[in-house]
Formats: C-alpha cells, sequence, structure tokens
C-alpha cells in the first residue's frame, strides 16, 4: 500500500487490540534498558486483557535466551512468548518440507534449536534435501562448500532465517544471513524458495499461529517500514510504527510502506483515557 493522506498516521491508535506483536530492539529496549513507558505500557494491556508476543528476526539467540533478557529488564516473559526467525523456519519446514533432511549453514544454537524441534541435521550434501541458511559468524570455506555441492549437484532447496544485509552493533555493524546467502546463490546457481523471517508472510502465519487469533486483531509494533509495517500489512494486520528505534517522522514521506498509525512512544498505543 502506497502512503496516503488518509492514513492516520499522527495520532495514536483509538482501540485496543485482542493481540499486540512487539518488534525487540528500537521498540521494547534499546540495548540494555527498556525504552521510556515499555514495562508500563505492557503492563496495562496485559492488564486490560490483550495476549502479548515478541518477534525478532536474529537468530543468534533463542526464543528462551530473549525471554529471559524481557524477563531481567522488568517485563516478565515466557519463552512461549517470543517468536524468532527460527521458530518461522520450523514452521515453514513443518509445513512445506516435514521429514527432510537439513544441511545447516548456522551457528551452533540455531542448529541446537533445530535438532531439538525434530528436525534431522546432516553434515553430508549428499544426504541434504534442504539447504538452511541462517546469520552465522562462524561462516567458511569449508560451509560454503558443502552447501554448494547439496544445492548445485545434489537438488538441494535452499531456505534462509531472515533478509537483513547486516547486523546493527555498537561499532557499526557486521554482516548478517543476506551475506551468506548470497554467496550460497551465487556460486550454486539457485535462489532460495523462502526467507522465512521479516516481513514473510512466512513470519506472519507463524505469529499469528502463536497468537490464536485473525489478523483482523493484531496490531504488530515496531520502529521499521519495510520489516515490521510490511509484515503487519501482508496478511491484513494493525500496522504500528514507533519512533523510537531506525525509523524517523521525516522518513515517511514517499514510503513505499505507510503504517496505520505513528507514534512517538509506546505510551502513545493506550487509547486516550485508558
Amino acid at each position: 500500500m502506497s502512503h496516503d493522506d488518509t492514513i492516520p498516521r499522527d495520532r495514536r491508535p483509538t482501540r485496543l487490540y485482542p493481540g499486540y506483536v512487539f518488534d525487540l530492539d528500537g521498540t521494547v529496549y534499546l540495548g540494555d534498558a527498556l525504552l521510556p513507558g515499555a514495562a508500563e505500557t505492557i503492563a496495562a494491556l496485559h492488564a486490560a486483557g490483550s495476549r502479548l508476543i515478541y518477534v525478532t528476526n536474529k537468530p543468534l539467540q533463542t526464543a528462551a535466551e530473549y525471554a529471559a533478557k524481557l524477563t531481567r529488564l522488568g517485563v516478565a516473559t515466557a519463552r512461549d512468548d517470543v517468536v524468532t526467525s527460527v521458530d518461522a523456519l520450523v514452521d515453514y519446514l513443518g509445513r512445506e518440507h516435514p521429514g527432510a533432511t537439513v544441511l545447516p549453514v548456522a551457528e551452533a544454537s540455531t542448529c541446537d534449536e533445530l535438532r531439538a524441534a525434530g528436525i534431522a541435521l546432516t553434515a553430508d550434501p549428499g544426504a541434504a534435501q534442504v539447504v538452511v541458511v541462517s546469520f552465522d559468524r562462524t561462516f567458511d570455506y569449508q560451509k560454503l562448500n558443502a552447501a554448494f555441492q547439496a544445492v548445485r549437484y545434489g537438488g538441494a532447496a535452499i531456505v534462509a532465517t531472515n533478509p537483513d544485509p547486516y547486523c546493527p552493533t555498537p561499532e557499526g555493524g557486521i554482516p548478517d544471513c543476506a551475506a551468506m546467502l548470497a554467496a550460497i546463490e551465487a556460486s550454486a546457481g539457485a535462489r532460495a524458495e523462502a526467507v522465512v523471517g521479516k516481513p514473510s508472510v512466512h513470519m506472519a502465519r507463524a505469529l499469528l499461529g502463536r497468537l490464536g487469533m485473525p489478523a483482523t486483531d493484531v496490531a504488530v509494533v515496531g520502529d521499521r517500514l519495510l520489516t515490521d509495517v510490511a509484515m503487519a500489512r501482508s496478511l491484513g494486520m494493525t500496522g504500528i510504527l514507533i519512533l523510537t528505534g531506525v525509523t524517523r517522522a521525516d522518513g515517511l514521506a514517499g514510503a513505499s510502506v505507510a503504517p496505520d498509525y505513528v507514534v512517538e512512544g509506546l505510551a502513545e498505543l493506550l487509547p486516550a483515557g485508558l
């Protein structure tokens, strides 16, 4: 949906939603500190009866670790309240490649999560039916060659966790999943059949499945138009842009994706008077 002056982008939502999906970094917290109003707003939404879950593309930590961080920062969170790109990957593989043997280009924590979900992993390119590509700081020529052999000569499909080219860090940034994926696609002469993290419909489906409610009952709150808001709008959820992270108000003009609402901070999620 293109930018449109009819979109109420300069005021808070006028209703509460049964379900909320919150991006994490830049939305709920920055680094190791909650953003202003986060704890109070989340508590108020819980008290009003809304169901809240949290989402991230970053696969370097497990959902349990993200839940522990939120809890440590003052927002009590269970593991099942967090959906990562690895959760979306498990959901996708279960639907599209049930029982497939996977060759992972991924770090140990991601491999552990895949095994825990009952997915068979292999280091043998000849045995692989799917090559899974993730953010991998241990990526090397051996992994690239194994993925190349599995795809080019074994006909394995490619599925990636997230589309991010780099991951922001306090030092500036480091190469993310899209860099590993580009190397494999270029050498093997094949494209990934799916990139399951935000903003894909695969992640949107995983979120709606976790909430157990229709898209019209769900609001997605995040600081990026092309990931958080685009994902919301892909399946008809409400997209709420928050200006505490990457996107600034002057970045809205001419944007290819328009939010339903724009808020300065989390406190503005609550309708006036609540």
